[in-house]
């Protein structure tokens, strides 16, 4: 009997603190509408135009954040990329910078027409 009692008192016990919980925890109005404001600037954050790391200049590129004369120099040098992606693989950028820059580059591939790019990647990514 004093076993059935004890499983009775930890099972209302779990209950008690699931409850307790829950009632802690926002509305699913409230976190949504809290990072509504924060999406819309992330947003607005982002550069209109995306900077193309296989074909943009120097001077272009130094304008992204954390991108000095020497990471320049680097991105030119490394081209052409398949992938901005690549500028972490190939070590030309620490994975830091990278994540604060990704949203705002572009690795364009010349001479080829959009539909065409993916296809071309894939076939290069499997032959290698």
């Amino acid at each position: 009997m004093a076993v059935r009692n004890l499983s009775l008192i930890a099972a209302l016990g779990a209950l008690a603190c699931a409850a307790a919980v829950h009632a802690a925890a926002p509305a699913a109005g409230a976190v949504a509408a809290a990072s509504a404001p924060a999406r819309r600037a992330a947003t607005a954050a982002q550069p209109a135009v995306l900077v193309d790391i296989n074909g943009a200049d120097r001077k272009t590129l130094m304008t992204l954040p954390g991108i000095g004369a020497a990471e320049a120099d680097k991105i030119i040098a490394g081209r052409p990329y398949l992938s901005k992606a690549f500028l972490v693989t190939k070590k030309v950028l620490p994975m830091d910078v990278y994540q604060g820059i990704r949203g705002a580059i572009v690795a364009r591939q010349k001479n080829q027409p959009r539909a065409a790019r993916g296809a071309s990647a894939a076939a290069q990514k499997g032959a290698s």
